[in-house]
C-alpha cells in the first residue's frame, strides 16, 4: 500500500490530523486540505489514489467538490466523511457518484483502513477481468428487476441495507447477491437468523465468549461479528431481537467493536451488516418494540422484496430454475404443471414455490413433472372476504392439514420459521387444530 498517495479534506484540524496519521501509519503518503477550494488546487498539482471529504464545510461543501471533481478527474474515488445527522445527504451523494462514506467522529481506525483499502483496489480493478460469481437471482418480472436495480447500485458501497418482505420473499438471495457485488465478495459472507435462535444464546452467537466466562465455558469461542470481520454479516429477522441484544447491535453500528461475554477489552471489525426482517419495523418503534436509534441506522438504504404473487412473470422461470438445480438439469414442465403453477397464490413465495418443486420431482421419476405432481390445493384460494389476511390464514389451514397437524412440517410446506408459524396459529385462533 506504500507510495499510494490520498487527500484529506475537513475544516477541522482535529480530524485532519486523526486521519492523515491513521493512513500514514499504514505506509499511504497523505495530504491535506482545510478546504474544497485547497483541495481543488492540489488536485491539479498531484495524482491522487482517493479523497477523503468532509460534507459540511464552509463555502463548498464536499458534495459540491464531489460534482467538481467528477468533472475533472472521473476516474478519482470520493469517500465521504459524515455526521450521522447528515447520512441522508451521502446517500444520495453516492448515487451522483461518491464511492461510499464514513461517519465520523471516526470511531475504529481498522474501518477506516478497510475502506480506504477497499476504494483504492477497486479503482485499480481490472475491467475485462472475470465478473463475479452471484448467487441465483432470476428477475424476469418488472418488479424484481427495479429491485435488482437498486442492489446494484448500493452493492458495491459498504453502506448498511435493510432487506423488508414477506418470508421466502428472498432475502437471503439478495443479501448474497450484495455481497457478491460488493468489495468485500472475497471476505466471509455469514448469515444469522434471529428468530432461529433462542434470545439467551444469540448474545454469545453473536459476540462469542472468553473461557470461564459461564458454567461450560471451558473455552475461548469466537462469535459471528469476529467470523464474518472483513466480510459482510447478514441478520436475517431483526425485528425478533430482545431489547437488551439491539442495544448492543447499536453500539457495534456506533463503533466496530464489541466485548465478547466475559471479556473486559473491546474487539474491533471491519463488518458491513445487512439486515432483514418480515414484520413492520416502523409499527414495532411506535408500539415500543425496536428502538428508534437502531431502526434509522438499519434502514441506511431499504430494499423492499416483493412477494411472488406482485411478480408472477417470475413464477415460471423460477419453477424451471429450481427444477433444474434441484435434478442437475435433467427436468421439465409440462404446459398443465406451468399453469397450476402460473395460477397459484404462493403465501410462501419462492421458498414455497422450491419446496413444491422438490416435492414433485420425487413423484415424477422421469424427469417431467405434471400438473398431478404438484399436490396443489385449488389455484389461487381466496377466502370470501378476498384481504390478504384471509389468504393467509387460509394457507396456515391447509398446510396444517397437510402436514397433520405437525408444526414443523407445515412451516416447511409455507417456507416459514416455526417460530413465525407458531405466532400466525395464536393470530388466526388455530391452536385447536
Amino acid at each position: 500500500m506504500a507510495n499510494e498517495r490520498i487527500l484529506v479534506v475537513d475544516d477541522e484540524q482535529g480530524i485532519r490530523d486523526l486521519v492523515s496519521d491513521i493512513l500514514a501509519s499504514d505506509g499511504y503518503e497523505v495530504d491535506a486540505a482545510p478546504s474544497a477550494a485547497a483541495a481543488l488546487e492540489l488536485i491539479e498539482e498531484r495524482d491522487f489514489a482517493i479523497v477523503l471529504s468532509d460534507v459540511r464545510m464552509p463555502g463548498m461543501s464536499g458534495i459540491e467538490l464531489l460534482s467538481e471533481l467528477k468533472k475533472r478527474r472521473p476516474d478519482l474515488p470520493v469517500i465521504l466523511l459524515t455526521a450521522f445527522g447528515t447520512i441522508p445527504q451521502a446517500v444520495e451523494a453516492i448515487r451522483e457518484g461518491a464511492l461510499d462514506f464514513l461517519e465520523k467522529p471516526i470511531k475504529s481506525p481498522k474501518v477506516l483502513r478497510g475502506i480506504v483499502r477497499r476504494g483504492i483496489n477497486a479503482s485499480y480493478r481490472d475491467v475485462t477481468a472475470a465478473p463475479p460469481t452471484l448467487p441465483d437471482f432470476v428477475c424476469e418480472d418488472p418488479v424484481s428487476r427495479s429491485t435488482r436495480e437498486l442492489l446494484d447500485k448500493v452493492a458495491p458501497r459498504d453502506t448498511t441495507v435493510l432487506l423488508t418482505g414477506e418470508s421466502g420473499s428472498g432475502k437471503e438471495v439478495a443479501a448474497r447477491y450484495i455481497h457478491a457485488l460488493s468489495s468485500r465478495s472475497s471476505g466471509p459472507f455469514v448469515p444469522v437468523n434471529a428468530a432461529a435462535i433462542p434470545s439467551n444464546l444469540l448474545e454469545d452467537e453473536l459476540f462469542g465468549h472468553e473461557k470461564g466466562a459461564f458454567t461450560g465455558a471451558d473455552r475461548q469461542r469466537q462469535g459471528l461479528f469476529e467470523a464474518a470481520d472483513d466480510g459482510t454479516l447478514f441478520l436475517d429477522e431483526i425485528g425478533e431481537m430482545s431489547s437488551d441484544l439491539q442495544t448492543r447491535l447499536l453500539r457495534v453500528l456506533e463503533t466496530q467493536s464489541f466485548q465478547r461475554l466475559g471479556s473486559s477489552t473491546q474487539t474491533e471489525v471491519d463488518v458491513r451488516l445487512i439486515a432483514a426482517t418480515n414484520s413492520n419495523l416502523r409499527k414495532a418503534v411506535r408500539e415500543g418494540g425496536f428502538r428508534e436509534d437502531l431502526y434509522y441506522r438499519l434502514s441506511v438504504f431499504p430494499v423492499h422484496l416483493h412477494p411472488l404473487r406482485e411478480r408472477p412473470a417470475d413464477i415460471l422461470p423460477l419453477a424451471h430454475h429450481f427444477a433444474a438445480q434441484i435434478s442437475g438439469g435433467n427436468a421439465s414442465l409440462t404446459a398443465d404443471a406451468e399453469s397450476s403453477l402460473a395460477s397459484h397464490a404462493w403465501p410462501g413465495n419462492a421458498r414455497e414455490l422450491r419446496n413444491v418443486i422438490e416435492r414433485a420431482l420425487v413423484l415424477a421419476p422421469s424427469g417431467t413433472i405434471e400438473s398431478s405432481h404438484l399436490a396443489l390445493e385449488e389455484p389461487a384460494v381466496v377466502a370470501p372476504s378476498g384481504t390478504l389476511k384471509d389468504m393467509e390464514r387460509q394457507a396456515v389451514i391447509r398446510a396444517l392439514d397437510q402436514a397433520g397437524g405437525n408444526r414443523k412440517e407445515a412451516s416447511r410446506i409455507l417456507g416459514i420459521s416455526l417460530r413465525n408459524l407458531q405466532y400466525k396459529i395464536k393470530e388466526y385462533g388455530l391452536k385447536k387444530r
